[in-house]
């Protein structure tokens, strides 16, 4: 797979003729924020596969969106890089690059647990393209930090930053210390085909939340090719995993690996309604036995993964699921996702909660200019998952990647409501969001269902398991921000924000009050809500 990488780079290199780079990173605050220019300009965009790779004449309009049609042409210098220029831009007939710094600095106080917080963020990102077909992208971040306690519990647990990477010196010290990066390469023959090589992350859906795959993990390696015939779309990714669960084999080989391959087909039957199949198989690179690495079985692209996986023999994982999307006005989408991991027809009819009864859903809605208000954006949108999904015989085959999973952050065995409001005004952003939800914590070192990196065959019961289930949690979080946008370019930001949390069960409750404020900059999501 490494050889296969490194021609298909070299790949893009050499045949890449040359446009401008028509991808944003995706990031759902600012994909909110263009969701009005997203379906007035071209009805037939597919919207389910982020980053979005936009149309030339939907780019053109989002561009005057992203610099906030400024004009700073008799600005000085200094106002212009600080307001809506990026640090350095070279701009050519055949090619563009531009070079930016990124910081994130933010302070804050846990009231509830008396103790201050703080981010010390420096990054960059490199970006541009090349004549019009190729265009790349990299970031790198040099991090250090000092959590709420919540965050710090998680990260002890895990020994990973939320969506990010391990902690260089684990849970010995409170101070936090990791470094981050990210690279994309695109090659864009034609309308018809899209090639990326990266090590980056994917998200498929149309809400805030994925069943299906999302980005709260870390960056992987991968390689897609996006096809696009008309009304339909059609996406391969191959990717390579990683599991800190499992012990190493050795200290030269690293983490332990595993791969996974992903099919979506997305189909806009109509101006309104579109309709996804997805299916994914993961499978581990080697055991005790002998290393089996990359199977070329699943590299063909146009076939059905589960049948494949059925005639190897193999004991891989294989997952299918659904997105659908139903524009019911101008303004306002309706939207879902299914997927099924595991699934006993007589079993699922019989009501008796078998285990393997293994399934997750979404059902959400979310528009623009809200009650006739310009820049008034909302999404309101619920979620779930029974006990044991996305988990499988081992962590090697589960459905997560680095210790996070590769759809919700709270893996499984929950119900979940999530609502968020955004409001622009020019340059001030104003952003409400609320998360009410209900799981089931392990109790007793019996596995309810939870936590996917616990093997299925510790389960604690074949029948009668329910949403839930285990030590019934109530979670609450409440996320206030209000920002001053400086440079759109960057999202370079001043901001100021608040968060309330709060888990509840029969053991006790465990809250967090926390205030921030900072300069932030960037395209990433980096999701705190769990």
């Amino acid at each position: 797979m490494r050889r296969l990488f490194f021609v298909a780079f070299f790949l893009i290199l050499y045949t890449a003729s040359f446009a401008q780079s028509q991808t944003f990173q995706y990031d759902y605050n600012f994909y909110q924020r263009i969701n009005s220019v997203i379906y007035s300009i071209d009805s037939n965009i597919h919207t389910a596969l982020k980053p979005i790779n936009f149309g030339h004449k939907a780019y053109k309009a989002l561009d005057s969106v992203y610099n906030l049609n400024t004009d700073s042409t008799h600005r000085s210098l200094v106002h212009r890089k600080l307001f809506s220029e990026h640090l350095i831009q070279i701009e050519r007939e055949d090619f563009n690059v531009y070079i930016d710094f990124l910081p994130d600095f933010q302070v804050g106080k846990d009231f509830t647990n008396k103790s201050n917080t703080w981010l010390n963020t420096r990054g960059f990102q490199v970006q541009g393209n090349i004549g019009k077909k190729f265009s790349f992208y990299t970031s790198a971040f040099e991090n250090q930090s000092r959590f709420p306690a919540y965050l710090r519990s998680f990260i002890d647990s895990t020994n990973v930053i939320p969506g990010q990477v391990n902690d260089k010196f684990g849970r010995s010290r409170v101070v936090k210390d990791w470094a981050y990066a990210s690279a994309v390469l695109n090659y864009t023959p034609n309308k018809y085909f899209s090639f990326s090589l990266g090590q980056d992350k994917n998200f498929i859906g149309d809400g805030y939340r994925s069943m299906l795959l999302s980005d709260v993990a870390t960056n992987y390696p991968f390689f897609k090719i996006v096809t696009t015939l008309g009304n339909v779309q059609y996406t391969n990714i191959w990717a390579q995993l990683e599991d800190l669960t499992a012990a190493p084999f050795s200290y030269d080989n690293g983490f332990r690996k595993k791969w996974g391959a992903f099919h979506y087909l997305d189909w806009n039957v109509t101006k309104r309604f579109s309709l996804g199949f997805f299916e994914a198989i993961i499978w581990q690179d080697a055991d005790e036995a002998g290393k089996r690495g990359f199977d070329v079985s699943y590299l063909t692209p146009l076939i059905f993964l589960r049948t494949v996986e059925g005639y190897n023999g193999s004991p891989d994982n294989a997952l299918i699921g659904f997105n659908t999307k139903y524009k019911v006005a101008r303004n306002l989408t309706a939207y879902g996702q299914v997927l099924l991991d595991e699934f006993t027809a007589k079993e699922v009819f019989a009501g008796n909660g078998y285990w393997a009864n293994k399934f997750a859903g979404q059902l959400g809605v979310k528009g623009f200019d809200a009650f006739k208000v310009k820049d008034l954006n909302f999404l309101a949108e619920f979620n779930l998952a029974r006990p044991f999904t996305y988990s499988q015989r081992s962590s090697l085959l589960n459905y997560g990647h680095y210790n996070q999973p590769l759809a919700h952050p709270f893996g499984a065995n929950f119900k979940e409501f999530v609502s968020i409001w955004n409001y622009n005004l020019k340059r001030w952003q104003l952003r409400a969001q609320g998360n009410f939800a209900v799981y089931g914590l392990d109790q007793n070192g019996s596995n309810y269902g939870k936590n996917i990196f616990k093997s299925y065959n510790t389960r604690i019961a074949n029948y009668d398991n329910s949403i839930a289930q285990g030590l019934k949690t109530n979670f609450t979080y409440l996320d206030g921000r209000v920002s001053f946008l400086m440079n759109p370019k960057i999202n370079l930001r001043l901001e100021a924000g608040a968060v309330i949390r709060k888990e509840s069960n029969s053991l006790g409750d465990d809250k967090t009050t926390w205030f921030t404020l900072g300069l932030r900059s960037s395209f990433r999501d980096i999701y705190q809500d769990f």
